[in-house]
């Protein structure tokens, strides 16, 4: 059939399509420029104004733009990277992975809050990356079986009084895949964060699992297929663990390790970080009680010291509602869209989730939060987290 016999909607439908994925190619292409990371990328498309503009703008044009200069747009200039970009799209197509690029509404938005937060990421699985109650789970690889029974005792707490959960941890061995399997006991989704492409499972012994958490969890990455899991992959993967939560858990971990590297992100995000307190001569609790020592991590010994730091903790609100339905006098239309919102949440609402669903920046939403915290209209909670004052 001629394209000119194809009815105007089916036809809208395909060169949208093609459209979307010539895009994608542009998008991939320049995660693969050396020397462009996600901050200096986002910098370079805000200053061309699109991702296909860096691919065709001029060298002389790309050097002046701050962060790049002449070495460096010699290099966006030379490499022929979007071939290799293609290849991706062909094995996203295939294994029917989904792709988030940090200016889509679908991206995590607690995510996309971060300062280095990936240009794109790729997903297998089912679980939405912006509903529900995210914490992640970290430790050593090496969790003795104390450590493993608090781990498998804090998950079966969340899945009784928290449903809306999702576990996140890194499938590595220890703490990780004691967190994923207990998950998936509880009949709670859990993702786990790669440290390499979604063509391979590392370790491999972890494949079995990994397969069962994509039926209601999902596998995320930021690297494209055929990445070795190469171990400083694994310490930039920490920072998607802490940026995508609302809380981070260290169950245990030594005075050095890749559990403690993510609460200090987590910190650097403004993410709450809790840990499981441990005897003072045990090697594998050295590091939790040097977050808590030094005030980086709330001591936890149960998911409800979790859920009262987080202000999770349920109440029946059913027919106690004291606030009104009338329309505060003071409101603009705007704030009175915001306490609309908030009273379908009697837990309260994340304000970039907030601002997500009202489709407003997340300054605009945090400013007008501000003013109504100061007419008594709102209060703020840890994590951002926003509620009506009844």
């Amino acid at each position: 059939m001629a394209l000119y016999e194809i009815p105007d909607k089916t036809k809208k439908l395909i060169l949208n399509s093609i459209r979307i994925v010539e895009t994608l190619k542009y998008k991939i292409g320049i995660t693969l420029i050396k020397g462009i990371g996600p901050n200096l990328a986002k910098n370079l498309i805000a200053y061309v104004g699109s991702v296909e503009g860096v691919f065709c703008e001029k060298q002389s044009a790309l050097a002046k733009i701050p962060g790049i200069g002449e070495i460096l747009s010699r290099e966006i200039v030379a490499q022929n990277v979007l071939p290799r970009a293609e290849k991706e799209i062909e094995f996203i197509q295939k294994n029917k992975i989904k792709t988030y690029y940090y200016t889509d509404r679908e991206y995590p938005f607690r995510l996309k809050e971060c300062f280095d937060s990936p240009l794109l990421i790729y997903s297998k699985g089912n679980c939405d990356l912006n509903n529900g109650k995210f914490v992640g789970i970290v430790g050593t690889r090496k969790a003795t079986e104390a450590g493993k029974e608090n781990c498998k005792k804090l998950i079966n707490e969340l899945a009784a009084s928290q449903q809306n959960t999702i576990i996140v941890s890194g499938l590595a061995y220890g703490v990780d895949i004691c967190a994923h399997k207990a998950a998936l006991d509880e009949g709670l989704p859990t993702i786990g964060i790669l440290g390499h492409g979604l063509d391979r499972i590392y370790p491999a012994a972890n494949r079995p699992t990994a397969v069962k958490m994509m039926s209601d969890g999902a596998l995320v990455t930021e690297y494209l297929s055929m990445t070795n899991p190469d171990r400083p992959n694994f310490v930039q993967r920490n920072r998607i663990i802490a940026g995508l939560c609302d809380a981070i858990i260290v169950i245990e971990s030594a005075v050095r390790g890749g559990a403690l590297i993510t609460a200090e992100i987590a910190n650097d995000y403004n993410r709450d970080v809790f840990a499981f307190p441990g005897r003072v001569n045990d090697e594998w609790s050295a590091g939790c009680n040097a977050l808590i020592k030094n005030n980086k991590a709330s001591l936890i010994e149960s998911a409800n010291d979790l859920c009262r730091f987080m202000n999770w903790e349920n109440k029946d609100t059913i027919g106690t509602q004291s606030v009104q339905t009338a329309i505060f006098l003071d409101l603009s239309d705007e704030e009175q869209e915001i306490v609309t919102t908030l009273r379908q949440y009697s837990e309260g609402m994340q304000m970039n989730e907030l601002a997500v669903m009202l489709a407003k920046p997340a300054s605009k939403i945090s400013s007008m939060l501000l003013e109504m915290e100061f007419k008594g209209v709102v209060k703020c909670l840890p994590g951002s987290v926003y509620k009506i004052v009844k």
